[in-house]
C-alpha cells in the first residue's frame, strides 16, 4: 500500500512540475515613467507565475532599464529569474516598441536566441517576438504580439498569422499578447481551423476610464491561442490588479490592460 501511495505522489509531483504558468501583460509605456513602487507592484502581481510575456516596453532610453529593474525585484523574492528584450520593432518611430520575456530559471530553459519576425515586418507595425522554452524536456515557443489599435483595423495584421505555423512547422506555438481584436473575429478562423484555440471567450481585458455599475473592463483584446493537439489546457484567468487601487485613474498608472494567464502542460 505504501508503494502505491509513493508512486501516486511521485506521479502527482511530476505532473505539477511539468505544468507551466504563462502570463501575458501589456504594461502601458513600460519605461522611465514607472516609479520604483509601481514596478514593485508589478513584481508582486506576477511573482507566482513561471514566464511573463510583456508588450509595450518603451523602445528608447528607460524601457530596457525598467525590465531589468522588474527582474531585480523578482529576484529578491526567493526565485531566480532571467530575461530577454527584443530590439525595437521596425515600424515608424512613434509606434516602435520592444517586447520582453522574463522566466524562472528553475522551471524553464531558454532554447537558442529570441527573434523578431522579419518576414511580415512590412505588413505588421510591431512584428511578433518569438522565444522558445523547454520544460521537462519538452519545448514550446511563445509568439509575443502587440497589434495596431482597433481604429486602424488590427485584422489587417492578424491575417498574416495563418502563415506562421507553416513557416515554423517544427515549433509548438503559443500566440500571446494584445490583439486589439476579439477572438470571435473571423480573422482568427484560419488558426482555429488548424487546431488552435483561444484561452478566453468573451473575457474583457482592457480598463475603462471609470467603472460604471461596477463594470471596469472595456474590451476583449488580450488572449492566447494554443494548438490543442500539442498543449493540454489546465486553467486560465485574469489578474484584476486594479482592485488594489482606489480608482481606475490610479490603476491606469500601472497599465490600461490587466494581465492574463494560461496554465498548461505539453504533450
Amino acid at each position: 500500500m505504501k508503494n502505491i501511495v509513493l508512486v501516486f505522489l511521485l506521479f502527482f509531483c511530476s505532473l505539477l512540475y511539468s505544468q507551466t504558468k504563462l502570463v501575458s501583460w501589456n504594461i502601458e509605456n513600460l519605461g522611465k515613467s514607472k516609479s520604483t513602487s509601481e514596478i514593485a507592484f508589478m513584481a508582486q502581481t506576477v511573482q507566482d507565475y513561471d514566464i511573463i510575456a510583456i508588450q509595450e516596453v518603451v523602445a528608447g532610453y528607460g524601457g530596457a532599464q525598467a525590465v531589468a529593474q522588474l527582474v531585480d525585484v523578482l529576484n529578491r523574492k526567493g526565485a531566480k529569474w532571467d530575461y530577454v528584450i527584443s530590439n525595437p520593432t521596425s515600424s515608424s518611430a512613434y509606434k516602435t516598441e520592444r517586447y520582453a520575456y522574463i522566466w524562472k530559471t528553475s522551471k524553464l530553459k531558454k532554447i537558442g536566441r529570441a527573434w523578431l519576425e522579419k518576414q511580415f515586418a512590412l505588413e505588421i507595425d510591431r512584428e511578433p517576438y518569438y522565444c522558445t522554452f523547454e520544460c521537462d524536456n519538452k519545448q514550446f515557443t511563445v509568439v509575443n504580439f502587440h497589434a495596431i489599435t482597433k481604429s486602424k483595423q488590427p485584422e489587417r495584421e492578424i491575417k498574416h498569422f495563418k502563415f506562421i505555423p507553416e513557416e515554423y512547422p517544427n515549433l509548438n506555438l503559443i500566440f500571446a499578447g494584445d490583439f486589439n481584436c476579439p477572438q470571435s473575429h473571423s480573422v482568427f478562423n484560419p488558426l482555429k481551423k488548424m487546431g488552435y484555440k483561444s484561452i478566453f471567450i468573451n473575457q474583457k481585458t482592457s480598463l475603462k476610464k471609470e467603472c460604471k455599475n461596477s463594470k471596469c473592463l472595456a474590451s476583449e483584446f488580450d488572449n492566447m491561442y494554443y494548438k490543442t493537439s500539442k498543449i493540454n489546457f489546465i486553467n486560465s484567468g485574469v489578474l484584476l490588479f486594479y482592485k488594489n487601487f482606489n480608482s481606475l485613474k490610479e490603476a491606469r498608472k500601472i497599465s490600461d490592460h490587466i494581465p492574463i494567464w494560461f496554465q498548461f502542460s505539453l504533450n
